[in-house]
């Protein structure tokens, strides 16, 4: 959803850089960078200027072996859709391999970015976002139940995710050492507790 070319503007406009996430829904672009990395892999990188970094974390049971591939703009001259991308300077390819005790599982994801083709600062870029995003994930799931819930219809799915991150953004803020979890009972059971969490928001 955040994959909007308005939104790159901005961010450029407002002297900033984006790493975006490209999905198959951004068409044309998605498939010819996939295509790209595609042969670019094929071709053992032959004749391709990029960037290389690789990771391997372990932890909580689990090993992670994380790849990152970066190509400038001016590597891939067929891509006519960049000139669509404010300020769009490099592409990347991220391949991660998690070993859990039972099982093995890859992932690979494209992005677009106004950065420059540094593997190494991109990778720590991306996985910090991934940290961000998979925390917040788990607290939707875990605390309200967000893969759970069965609305379905209109814009109700949506609102109510909504409220649920303006939720976590509330209790968030309140300063007692308390879990979300723990300060989302307690705004169920005490209505001044819950005007002070709701207070936060002004």
């Amino acid at each position: 959803m955040g994959t909007q070319r308005n939104i790159a503007a901005q961010i450029i406009e407002q002297k900033g850089d984006y790493i975006l996430a490209l999905k198959g829904n951004q068409g044309n672009l998605h498939q010819k960078v996939v295509a790209f990395f595609e042969q670019a892999q094929l071709k053992n990188w032959e004749g391709i200027d990029y960037s290389y970094s690789q990771k391997t974390e372990t932890g909580h049971h689990r090993i992670e072996h994380r790849q990152v591939w970066v190509v400038g703009l001016d590597q891939l001259p067929e891509l006519s859709e960049a000139k669509k991308w404010k300020g769009l300077a490099s592409i990347v390819m991220v391949k991660g391999e998690r070993q859990l005790w039972n099982k093995k599982t890859t992932e690979v994801c494209f992005y677009i970015t106004s950065l420059a083709a540094d593997a190494v600062i991109l990778a720590e870029a991306i996985r910090a976002h991934w940290g961000v995003e998979n925390s917040l994930h788990w607290v939707l799931d875990v605390t309200f139940k967000e893969d759970s819930s069965r609305i379905r219809q209109g814009h109700g799915p949506e609102n109510r995710g909504l409220i649920r991150r303006l939720c976590i953004n509330l209790l968030k803020r309140e300063p007692s050492k308390k879990s979300i979890a723990m300060k989302r009972y307690l705004a169920a059971m005490d209505n001044n507790y819950a005007f002070k969490v709701l207070s936060l928001a002004s």
